[in-house]
């Protein structure tokens, strides 16, 4: 079984890679207590690769071509695109960053994507167990009125095109600095954001343990 965790943020370290961590733990403890040993987990961090976004060159689209629903593009992504369209399971994880996903993660699912989109009907890749997760400095209140409908509900309709359905998990008003002194912040409270930090934050990483548990079973 192979399954692939898509890391759309540029901190090694930082909250969405610690959540991806625990969807890796979710979904590994899951097949094992099934005994489920034949089984791979790859994590791919995106600001490693070196590629572009959609080049419109249409070649994906071309009837009888040569890459009709494959990206031709021969870059970073040129033989990791099949494999996670092959996988039994995709997770995409990215911050917020001027009020959308990372650009390098919104390249990358132009790229995933486009190139099994047929105009007028369904996708030509398979279905398959998929997840998005979100991480942002605002609140809930703030992000369902400025997100929720620019960037949450527009993501997750491509991926229900392309995947099906995905589970999706929001976190909010996320630590951002280990520092606050050190930085010009006029908008977040620090003390705030640490209560937020020891109280909600583990509940976001068991939310992110229980998405990778659901993302096993379904695949089993």
């Amino acid at each position: 079984m192979e399954f692939y965790l898509i890391n759309g943020g540029p901190r090694k370290k930082y909250n969405t890679t610690k959540l991806l961590n625990r969807v890796y733990d979710g979904i590994k403890n899951e097949l094992e207590k099934n005994n489920i040993q034949e089984y791979n987990i790859n994590t791919v961090r995106l600001y490693d690769l070196d590629y572009k976004g959609c080049k419109s060159c249409f070649h994906c689209k071309k009837i009888g071509g040569k890459y009709y629903g494959q990206c031709p593009i021969k870059d970073d992504l040129r033989e990791l695109l099949p494999k996670i369209h092959e996988s039994d399971a995709v997770v995409f994880a990215s911050p917020i960053y001027f009020g959308g996903i990372t650009g390098e993660l919104k390249s990358f699912l132009e790229r995933l994507m486009f190139s099994k989109l047929v105009y007028g009907k369904e996708s030509l890749a398979s279905k398959k167990p998929n997840g998005i997760i979100y991480s942002m400095n605002v609140k809930k209140e703030l992000s369902d009125e400025i997100y929720e409908e620019t960037v949450f509900k527009t993501t997750e309709e491509y991926l229900s095109y392309t995947f099906g359905k995905p589970y999706s998990l929001k976190v909010y008003d996320t630590y951002q600095f280990k520092d606050y002194s050190l930085y010009e912040n006029y908008l977040f409270d620090e003390k705030e954001k640490a209560k937020t930090l020891e109280k909600q934050f583990p509940k976001d990483l068991d939310s992110a343990y229980n998405l990778g548990m659901k993302l096993a079973k379904d695949t089993i």
